[in-house]
């Protein structure tokens, strides 16, 4: 019989509390390492891209779809996003899934954008944990259709013990471009 060494709580701890930052990151896509540079694509794709970075993992999807064009208030549709009609895929074992559609308002005179809510999963291995952030603010890079985070706050709503109760994104760690 092989001895295997026991996983410390704290390592544990430590792996959800990566695994919670990523999984809600990954729901909002986007980082200061972005998926597309420049000027977006027409309006009339009614395409959003995004990518997200923690912890060294990232999470990113193409192509997803939109019910407007920005910067008409919009909804992502969260089918196309998520496999199987959507690609978004994360690095490190990793599994997310978007769980609404989420809502987005414009204010093209203040250069921002709003999320009504989002909502995640994540899971790694057997440990689940389940996400919502509200009334997210985006800042527009420059005259693109690229919005990038501020910080914000995600309480966790459900999963593993091991699962931290909130996760904090830092302001520049999300973005996403509407095409």
């Amino acid at each position: 019989m092989r001895h295997t060494p026991n996983t410390s709580r704290t390592t544990r701890l430590a792996r959800a509390a990566g695994i919670a930052a990523l999984v809600v990151a990954a729901g909002l896509a986007g980082t200061g390492t972005a998926l597309a540079h420049g000027s977006a694509a027409p309006a009339a794709d009614q395409k959003v891209d995004g990518v997200m970075v923690v912890a060294g993992n990232s999470c990113s999807w193409t192509n997803a779809s939109t019910s407007a064009a920005a910067p008409n208030a919009l909804t992502v549709d969260r089918a196309t996003v998520n496999a199987p009609g959507g690609n978004l895929a994360c690095g490190g074992g990793i599994a997310a899934t978007l769980n609404n559609n989420p809502a987005f308002t414009f204010d093209d005179t203040a250069g921002t954008a709003r999320t009504d809510l989002i909502d995640i999963t994540g899971r790694q291995s057997f440990i689940s944990c389940r996400y919502k952030a509200t009334n997210i603010v985006w800042d527009r890079d420059g005259t693109t259709r690229k919005y990038i985070n501020r910080a914000f706050t995600a309480t966790k709503t459900s999963g593993s013990f091991l699962c931290p109760g909130s996760v904090t994104t830092p302001a520049g760690d999300a973005s996403m471009l509407f095409r």
